[in-house]
């Protein structure tokens, strides 16, 4: 058994993402309100210059933050440095839930990770595009490549946790402009820490085309039309 956690914090970053934000803070603060602990949620607006600040503050429980960065990998680490500040419990008493501004969390998504966190320095949790704004090709391929336990073990930035200490073990989120969860869970296993994965609770996510990291998720579904061909 691991430490018990006594605090949660959600951080989100966003660029530019006022057509999803309102639905997404709107299941992030559902799931924080059915765990039994403090949580709290940072909102991470980057060179955002369309209506998510107005959006967040209709928000009052979710504190926002603006950077310039232009950069999810720093974003997520400015993300945890805010949410950080002030909280006193033990590093190995806190979990950090990443999920992004373009998807929605199921009710019992934090609870899931908080199961996670009794046996487990990380979690790796499951995404799955809104499947019906998928054209046919790609999500007949989309729903060939992922029968159950497909994507056990892959690191979606919408769908990740860590306990404090084994972030700082780690050496954090890197400052990079993609793939920055896939590179933190593998700083996470080198590092030694306990790493879970499941694909209860799975995060609901765009099925955009085109995102706004390079290579992204976005970039993994425009891909899948050279799969059904």
């Amino acid at each position: 058994m691991r430490p018990p956690i006594r605090r949660a914090l959600v951080v989100i970053p966003a660029r530019n993402e006022a057509a999803t934000l309102e639905e997404c803070l709107t299941s992030v603060e559902a799931a924080c309100a059915l765990v039994g602990i403090p949580a709290s949620i940072v909102l991470v607006l980057d060179a955002c210059t369309d209506a998510s600040a107005a959006i967040a503050a209709r928000h009052p429980l979710v504190r926002t933050v603006t950077v310039g960065y232009r950069n999810v990998g720093r974003s997520r680490a400015h993300g945890v440095d805010a949410a950080l500040a002030g909280v006193r419990e033990h590093p190995s008493e806190v979990w950090l839930a990443f999920t992004d501004a373009d998807g929605t969390v199921p009710r019992g998504w934090l609870a899931e990770h908080l199961r996670a966190a009794r046996v487990a320095d990380a979690y790796l949790g499951a995404v799955v595009p809104v499947l019906d704004d998928l054209d046919a090709d790609r999500r007949g391929v989309w729903e060939e490549l992922h029968p159950p336990g497909a994507t056990l073990g892959h690191a979606h930035g919408a769908n990740l946790g860590v306990r404090v200490s084994a972030y700082r073990a780690s050496g954090g989120v890197p400052p990079v402009t993609t793939a920055e969860d896939v590179r933190l869970a593998a700083r996470l296993r080198e590092s030694g820490a306990v790493v879970v994965s499941t694909e209860r609770e799975p995060v609901i996510t765009s099925a955009r085309l085109r995102g706004r990291a390079p290579h992204g998720y976005a970039g993994y579904l425009e891909a899948l039309a050279g799969e059904s061909a």
